[in-house]
């Protein structure tokens, strides 16, 4: 028989953590300094990646994205949509999980949409969540690994790098993305 504090115990320990997180959001130019600083990371780790930046009709880059998990588990963080090298909006990435997990983890996060098509339905969406309204091929690359930009063909593709800390998982499955003001 379970208990209900066996439950409820972990369920409260993930929101308190998520809404501790969301209440540190970052202010816009917090959010843009951040966000330089993990491309920059990811440029440097990752040869060939300025290229295919620049290749991409758009970007979204987390640059910190936090998942806590306690028997269920929870992810967010906050971003930017780049085009054309620009900042045009803010984004902020959610998902939860269910399942055996114990650990906090730290990432960041970069998804290039590299039609124009992938990235007009992202900008339209009222809120684009992953393998519903649309999927992102994950490419695996290590440090200093090449990106063969002839080789990807997935209309969005999505890397994921920097991990820290107890938990891995690579996957971008059920992540849900929503525009925020941030003006």
């Amino acid at each position: 028989m379970i208990k209900h504090g066996s439950i409820l115990r972990p369920l409260l320990l993930v929101t308190t953590m998520l809404f501790a997180t969301a209440a540190l959001a970052a202010s816009a130019d917090k959010l843009n300094r951040e966000s330089d600083k993990a491309l920059q990371v990811f440029k440097e780790e990752i040869s060939g990646s300025d290229v295919f930046l620049n290749q991409a009709a758009g970007y979204l880059v987390f640059p910190r994205v936090i998942k806590v998990g306690v028997g269920l588990g929870a992810e967010t963080g906050e971003g930017v949509l780049r085009v054309g090298g620009s900042t045009v909006g803010y984004y902020r990435t959610t998902s939860g999980s269910v399942g055996f997990q114990l650990g906090a983890q730290a990432k960041s996060i970069v998804i290039a949409f590299m039609t124009r098509e992938a990235l007009d339905k992202f900008r339209n969406s009222s809120g684009w969540k992953v393998g519903v309204d649309g999927s992102v091929a994950l490419i695996d690359v290590g440090a200093g690994k090449t990106i063969d930009s002839d080789n990807i063909r997935d209309p969005v593709v999505g890397f994921i790098f920097g991990s820290k800390g107890l938990m891995y998982n690579l996957t971008l499955e059920g992540s849900k993305f929503t525009k925020l003001d941030k003006s």
